[in-house]
């Protein structure tokens, strides 16, 4: 009787530990299509690796770091604005990590949006790993921890403080964790640019959206495929959010900053209209 009664305790206990542990936030957490992509030869050989450049700021740029909610601390490139203020802009690299290449488009949106004010600070996803090579950058991105990527975007968040205004920017990995941003920063979100990443496709996720969303796409690329984006635009109408998309009759990361074969036209147009984006949401 004594064992009958431990063998329903146990058994009581366990299912009561896993039903905590698969109902929790973060349960749900997955590593989108993107990440399980990384690894494979086709994704590694659409990306030339970047050339060597070394970004000497010329507006103080910094790295800084910031807490993170599960305990540890993130890095960031932090370009402050001449005057202080809420207004903050944040960039989120390719799937190469926090390169001197990011650092530089990060003040190129810095110097272009001075005027009104916009901080600007590029997030580092891989906690000061960089790739140099298509195989690490491989490894790097699908084995991101998305609990810790969702908990560096929250850190970011919880630095810029309650009653800044945020916009994100992202290529590529970068794309997909623009949007992820926006999604978790509430009502603070004003602004989203997504550069050929992969999109949310939970509606009921989606609606909880505060701002509307820029896509820029490839129409070329096989990834983020021309049928991904579209559904994505019904998920967006469906989940009652706006969202304008443009697709470019280039290949996946036609605009990518460490790309040295980038689309030069692509890639102008597709900045314009991200600067005129971002400066119409401060």
């Amino acid at each position: 009787m004594k064992k009958l009664l431990l063998t329903l305790l146990v058994s009581t206990v366990s299912h009561f530990v896993f039903s905590q542990t698969c109902c929790s936030p973060t349960s749900s957490l997955k590593k989108d299509d993107m990440q399980l992509m990384a690894s494979t030869k086709e994704f590694q050989k659409a990306h030339a690796e970047p050339l060597p450049y070394t970004h000497v700021s010329m507006v103080g740029g910094e790295m800084i770091q910031f807490k993170t909610p599960d305990g540890q601390t993130a890095n960031a490139y932090l370009i402050n604005a001449v005057k202080k203020s809420n207004k903050y802009l944040f960039v989120y690299q390719e799937w190469w990590g926090l390169n001197d290449h990011i650092k530089k488009q990060a003040e190129v949106f810095y110097n272009d949006l001075k005027q009104k004010d916009v901080n600007v600070i590029a997030i580092d996803m891989y906690d000061g790993k960089i790739a140099t090579t298509a195989e690490d950058a491989g490894k790097y991105m699908s084995g991101a921890d998305p609990k810790r990527l969702q908990s560096i975007i929250q850190g970011a968040v919880a630095y810029v403080g309650p009653k800044a205004k945020i916009a994100s920017v992202g290529w590529c990995f970068g794309g997909g964790l623009s949007l992820k941003s926006a999604l978790l920063e509430g009502k603070q979100a004003v602004g989203c640019v997504m550069y050929y990443g992969m999109p949310e496709k939970d509606v009921e996720k989606l609606k909880t959206l505060n701002c509307d969303v820029l896509g820029l796409f490839a129409a070329k690329e096989q990834w983020i495929s021309p049928a991904i984006v579209s559904q994505f635009e019904k998920d967006m109408a469906s989940a009652g959010k706006k969202i304008k998309v443009k697709n470019y009759d280039a290949e996946h990361a036609f605009a990518n900053p460490s790309n040295p074969k980038f689309d030069k036209v692509a890639s102008e147009d597709a900045y314009n209209l991200a600067i005129t984006y971002l400066k119409s949401k401060f």
